[in-house]
């Protein structure tokens, strides 16, 4: 599959409302938030990040949307963070998706964290050049719990 990444455009925003409330893709991200079947809260959050300096972007594959990826928060201390619908998981799409975002945001350091369980975004996040530097605990609202957490670090 050709892998893409472009600006959202507003006709993506209802697929990425669907992505984020598929259970399992939920369970698996862990740190979601509180109500994601919350409409009103899911368009003001991609609101204010589309008009924020982070970096947003659609993932296409053979030109279909198939998730977002992200770069945001402030120098220094900036993140990375995908989503891609889970009928795409296991084709490599989130690793090129990544691999594009890396090479259209040259700043480093860039951490990312996920859930120390989701084995598929720690590999991609790897795949990547990220390397495990920390492990933290947090609530994590899809599950209702706390859960370990792992911070990766990408360095220039």
């Amino acid at each position: 599959m050709n892998v893409e990444l472009r600006a959202v455009h507003d006709s993506d925003l209802p697929v990425f409302f669907r992505q984020l409330n598929d259970p399992e893709a939920l369970h698996m991200a862990a740190f979601t938030p509180a109500d994601p079947s919350d409409r009103d809260a899911f368009d003001a959050h991609w609101a204010r990040i589309r008009s924020s300096s982070d970096v947003v972007r659609t993932v296409l594959a053979d030109g279909d949307v198939v998730g977002s990826a992200a770069v945001y928060g402030v120098p220094g201390e900036r993140e990375v963070t995908y989503w891609i619908d889970r009928a795409y998981w296991g084709k490599g799409l989130a690793t090129a998706a990544l691999r594009a975002l890396l090479a259209e945001v040259p700043e480093r350091p860039l951490y990312a964290r996920a859930a120390s369980d989701n084995a598929g975004s720690l590999r991609v996040l790897e795949k990547c050049g990220f390397r495990t530097v920390a492990s933290a605990s947090g609530f994590a609202q899809a599950r209702g719990t706390e859960i370990e957490e792992t911070v990766l670090l990408l360095e220039g």
